[in-house]
């Protein structure tokens, strides 16, 4: 019996926990380090961005601000902004758990962005391009009345000055704020995007984790040649919603840049550090016939020009390239 006491005891009593003394973080400043999500390693935050945020050993690619990719794409201090002064308005009076208008707001204060992309005029190995840029930090990058106009007159300028056009998405998709007001945006660009192609200008489109929905339907997949970053997510409807729509099993990989290049939808995989080198090369080729005309006109017409000046092989860039002011 007694023996039977200790038992239950030992199966049923309350068990007893040691009291751990966890050491304080205090002096190690927010944001020094960042976890890779693929290993878990952690990363020094500062030699993330001094890598173009990948991370050195797994390789993953994180988010790039627009500003930084210009710089790493450009040759220094080329870069000139067009058509920063376009403001997105609230067109259909958006009621929701806060107002357009404060949502646009608190994206610009975050990012120091006007909207979701950031177009322009620079050179890429002494040849001018027309280049634009979206960045996921505004409004997961949708495309409004502001990204689609803007994305449209840089296709229009490669057109009229006879430059490549090279446009690197990331993008949620179409902005549900403005609702078939954005939708339109992709009938426009792509319908520019054809009068390039008349025209026989190239242009190329660069993939970057998440391209996604209205955007990948459109301008995003329309290139002569299609670039992609690693493992970035690259379709139109989510993975969740395809798979309840369908009842059935998705293949491993589904919607990733690997799969999709296994599958003829993109050209090639290239890493950051391999880009503007892979850039120069297809402009060397697709290129070589065209007499393109240095936009100086292109230059002066606008009141608002910003340059970016970066050392190549760094991130860094002029505060007057991180903002897209008046």
């Amino acid at each position: 019996m007694l023996h039977q006491k200790y038992l239950n005891m030992a199966l049923f009593s309350k068990p007893k926990y040691s009291n751990v003394t966890v050491k304080s973080r205090e002096g190690v400043p927010k944001g020094v380090w960042t976890k890779c999500p693929e290993t878990g390693e952690m990363v020094f935050a500062k030699e993330l961005k001094n890598n173009l945020m990948v991370v050195p050993n797994s390789g993953y690619h994180f988010p790039l601000s627009a500003p930084d990719r210009i710089a790493s794409l450009v040759d220094e201090g080329t870069f000139v902004e067009r058509d920063s002064h376009l403001r997105s308005t609230d067109p259909l009076d958006f009621k929701g758990m806060a107002s357009y208008k404060d949502k646009l707001g608190q994206n610009k204060e975050k990012t120091g962005l006007e909207d979701a992309v950031v177009c322009g005029v620079g050179k890429m190995g002494g040849k001018w391009v027309s280049l634009s840029v979206m960045d996921f930090r505004f409004l997961g990058g949708s495309m409004g009345s502001v990204v689609g106009e803007k994305i449209t007159r840089a296709i229009e300028r490669g057109l009229e000055f006879s430059m490549p056009v090279i446009i690197v998405s990331a993008s949620g998709g179409a902005r549900m704020y403005e609702g078939i007001l954005s939708l339109m945006q992709m009938a426009k660009t792509s319908a520019a995007l054809a009068r390039l192609s008349e025209a026989g200008i190239p242009y190329i489109s660069i993939l970057t984790n998440p391209t996604m929905a209205g955007v990948m339907a459109s301008y995003a997949t329309l290139g002569d040649v299609i670039l992609a970053e690693p493992k970035a997510l690259i379709g139109f409807a989510g993975r969740r919603v395809i798979k309840e729509t369908t009842h059935a099993d998705l293949p491993e990989g589904f919607q990733t840049s690997e799969f999709l290049l296994e599958h003829g939808l993109i050209d090639q995989i290239v890493t950051r550090h391999e880009m503007r080198d892979r850039l120069l090369s297809l402009i060397s080729h697709l290129g070589h016939s065209l007499k393109g005309k240095e936009p100086v006109d292109a230059v002066k017409r606008s009141p608002r020009k910003k340059t970016v000046k970066a050392k190549r092989g760094s991130t860094k860039t002029s505060p007057s390239a991180r903002k897209a002011n008046d």
